[in-house]
């Protein structure tokens, strides 16, 4: 009997103690991985969602990038972390293809899943005194010069590089990719004319546009982006898919969180990302949101990797 109330007096301090330990959080600041390089549209939509995470969330979020192997050292730091709520990841499109291309072991399912932050469309873009003047004329200098045209993009398999590489197939053109580290990176080398195309979120190409140091030939979308009225459409530009691939950027945290705190960093997120500076940074520099809480987040990215893995398989990238 004395060991019996041991037990119970230790597994009621147990539960005490993890339980004031929920109460409490967040205690301290919290450390959010960023799996791409400073600069990038990524890392501006994280340092932007966490700026005021001293009211929004109660404690500080500091961002801190750990980039490489496209994406995946940041992104496997997270599940590698303590899972005491203390680190949370920005997870991103490339999460969805590392096992059908056989870049990485990472999924979904190696998270507790946060949130959905947003979906972009891409875009195809070109320095402003490029030959290319439309979409059809980068098409059809492509297909008559095949493997010519230099297109960056920000990492094999990524969303960018599929987006673009499904178009060129759907439309028997022909282009010379080069993979950079994130679009920060593109967006150097394009102005640098390093190469000739960037394939970026259309977002990403924004202050540039604005600054008229680029010209943007279309949205890789269904329909135009509400903050590029002018940027045709590849089908308006000539040039339909029947299925655009959409970037997507979420939160995640090491799996295994104490279901309060997960609770709390739930909450606290949403309050960041439905913050007034958030919701108009955003949409001052055309960035498309699109919330999903833990449960919604988790079907959307089962039945995208299920569709990814087919188009992957069919332009003959997969593993």
């Amino acid at each position: 009997m004395v060991v019996l109330k041991n037990i119970v007096v230790s597994v009621s301090m147990s539960v005490l103690a993890s339980t004031a330990f929920a109460q409490e959080y967040p205690a301290k600041d919290v450390t959010l991985i960023v799996p791409w390089s400073a600069g990038g549209g990524t890392d501006t939509i994280a340092r932007s969602l966490v700026a005021d995470a001293q009211e929004c969330f109660g404690e500080n979020i500091n961002v801190v990038n750990k980039t490489g192997a496209v994406g995946a050292v940041g992104m496997g730091a997270v599940t590698t972390a303590r899972n005491d709520g203390y680190t949370v990841g920005l997870i991103t499109f490339n999460l969805s293809t590392y096992g059908p291309l056989g870049q990485a072991d990472l999924s979904y399912r190696d998270y507790d899943l946060i949130q959905l932050i947003n979906q972009s469309p891409g875009a195809l873009s070109v320095a402003a005194d490029s030959e290319f003047e439309t979409l059809d004329d980068l098409m059809t200098y492509s297909k008559e010069n095949p493997g010519v045209v230099t297109m960056g993009h920000s990492g094999t398999g990524g969303a960018w590089h599929l987006s673009a590489a499904l178009l060129a197939a759907e439309h028997e053109a022909s282009f010379n990719y080069v993979p950079f580290d994130g679009s920060a990176n593109v967006r150097t080398a394009l102005l640098g004319k390093h190469v000739a195309v960037a394939a970026t979120g259309i977002d990403e190409m924004k202050q540039l546009l604005e600054a008229g140091e680029v010209r943007i030939l279309a949205v890789n979308a269904r329909e135009r982006a509400d903050a590029f009225p002018d940027v045709p459409t590849v089908a308006e530009a000539g040039y339909a898919l029947e299925a655009p691939i959409y970037d997507w950027r979420g939160l995640a945290a090491p799996k295994g969180l104490d279901p309060e705190v997960k609770t709390a960093i739930v909450k606290g997120f949403k309050a960041c990302f439905e913050s007034d500076a958030f919701q108009s940074l955003a949409k001052e520099r055309g960035l498309p949101l699109t919330y999903k809480d833990p449960a919604e987040f988790e079907t959307f990215l089962a039945e995208l990797e299920t569709g990814l893995a087919a188009v992957i398989s069919d332009l003959g990238l997969g593993k």
